[in-house]
């Protein structure tokens, strides 16, 4: 900061350089404002150039003119770090799968024996093993009908056989 004009610096102003550095901040956060987070971690230099640019019109009325102005550090808050984080695994993830969809899609695609009985089981079981990694309490297995009908029948039979055995004896 270079003072120009002595006595309009202290006709227009109490504290010339508490002013300057108040404004100077304010106006770093209204430029900031403007910006997305990529544009402010690449263009330190734009944004400095254009600070002084606004700095030197608002305290030239106060007979100083801004010599320059320097963005040493950009800190972000642990908060929008942690944020930024979170939504990069998101995204790493996201692709992981639409990776693997695809993959899988590439082989559904070219192979003809995708759909074979043993190719079947072999999804439903790699199924099974991704369904128990995780902490569930309840797996519900499909089960062909026939068997379920077939134990179901021979529950029947075995109760109502021993149901006549526990009758009491006639005399």
């Amino acid at each position: 900061m270079v003072l120009r004009d002595p006595i309009a610096c202290l006709s227009e102003v109490a504290d010339a350089h508490y002013s300057t550095r108040q404004l100077a901040q304010a106006t770093l956060r209204n430029v900031l404002g403007t910006r997305t987070l990529a544009q402010i971690m690449t263009d330190r230099e734009g944004i400095a150039k254009q600070v002084k640019r606004i700095l030197d019109n608002a305290t030239s009325l106060w007979g100083i003119r801004v010599e320059r102005v320097e963005i040493k550090d950009i800190r972000l808050p642990r908060e929008l770090c942690r944020a930024m984080a979170a939504e990069a695994e998101a995204i790493r993830a996201a692709e992981a799968k639409v990776i693997f969809a695809l993959g899988e899609l590439s082989v559904l695609l070219t192979s003809q024996t995708y759909n074979t009985s043993s190719s079947v089981t072999y999804r439903y079981i790699h199924s099974l093993v991704k369904i128990s990694a995780h902490d569930n309490h309840t797996i519900v297995l499909p089960l062909p009908m026939e068997l379920v009908q077939g134990v179901a029948e021979s529950y029947l039979s075995l109760r109502s056989r021993d149901s006549s055995c526990n009758e009491p004896l006639q005399d």
